[in-house]
């Protein structure tokens, strides 16, 4: 299933988009997508009934603004330099170990939403990204097979961060990876039983319509089930929490100076094969 969320910021409803590419109305059958109803087997199993009857109405998606598909997370965890092409665009060593950082989950917005240069900002970049969201508590994971049985779905996420602030100014990756609007996710959440091997997608990113980022999971340093299992050892990961899982070559940071990082007036467009595509303006904050 392809499930999303509709309407103005803070006030979207739950959706399905059906197999012919239907905008349906869920509101009549869950209260919203979030961890509560990924973690309940039979709430799922109505909306696939429901879907599959032919009973669910239809809404016109013609001006409605599509929020992130995700209701309430509890933490958005992120893993650096999981790409072997973009460890070597940046001239770092493969890590021994994925590397773990968090984003607040109030820097989650919608996928077509504007995104905020920050105040003072030089160096903000792009991040296509495979994002994980769970579906079962999971918590010291023995394998990579136990892990993706506890994935509910998967979605396009946008880790937006600032190079600056990020590695120039101390301390750690925070202070460039949480400024507001920096984790555009969706447009949909794509159910795991339709995302058969996550090491197999496409993933993509243009800015002002130039290709920049052209990868695929397959690139990645610590697969899918192997993050989870590992995160899973050093915090719980609860229904509705989000994982980003890097992102391949490509970013401004890699490229040859001047490096192309972002301003306002920009326009970023992203996808992950089979999980839709994003596209955000950005403005000054």
């Amino acid at each position: 299933m392809k499930l999303l969320r509709v309407g103005t910021a803070g006030a979207e409803r739950p959706a399905l988009l059906d197999r012919d590419g239907t905008l349906r109305d869920l509101s009549a059958i869950v209260t919203d997508i979030d961890g509560a109803l990924l973690s309940d087997a039979s709430a799922l199993d109505r909306v696939r009934a429901a879907a599959g009857a032919g009973v669910l109405p239809a809404l016109d998606l013609a001006g409605l603004r599509i929020g992130p598909p995700l209701a309430r997370i509890g933490k958005v965890v992120c893993i650096g330099l999981n790409y072997h092409d973009h460890a070597a665009e940046t001239g770092q060593a493969t890590p021994a170990e994925p590397v773990v950082f968090l984003k607040a989950a109030d820097t989650v917005v919608g996928p077509d939403d504007t995104v905020l240069v920050p105040r003072g900002s030089r160096k903000t970049d792009w991040e296509v990204e495979l994002a994980v969201v769970i579906g079962r508590t999971a918590r010291y994971l023995e394998s990579a097979e136990e892990a993706l049985a506890h994935v509910a779905g998967y979605a396009v996420a946008h880790d937006v961060s600032e190079r600056e602030f990020q590695i120039e100014r101390g301390g750690t990756w925070d202070k460039g990876k949480n400024c507001e609007t920096f984790n555009p996710l969706g447009p949909w959440l794509v159910t795991a039983d339709e995302v058969p091997d996550p090491q197999a997608l496409s993933l993509k990113l243009w800015v002002n319509g130039e290709l920049k980022q052209n990868g695929s999971t397959s690139d990645q340093i610590f697969p899918v089930g192997e993050v989870v299992r590992y995160v899973s050892r050093f915090m719980t990961l609860y229904p509705g929490d989000v994982i980003n899982t890097g992102t391949p070559a490509g970013v401004a940071m890699g490229q040859a100076e001047p490096k192309p990082y972002l301003r306002a007036g920009d326009v970023v467009e992203l996808e992950v094969e089979g999980l839709g595509r994003q596209r955000q303006e950005l403005k000054d904050a």
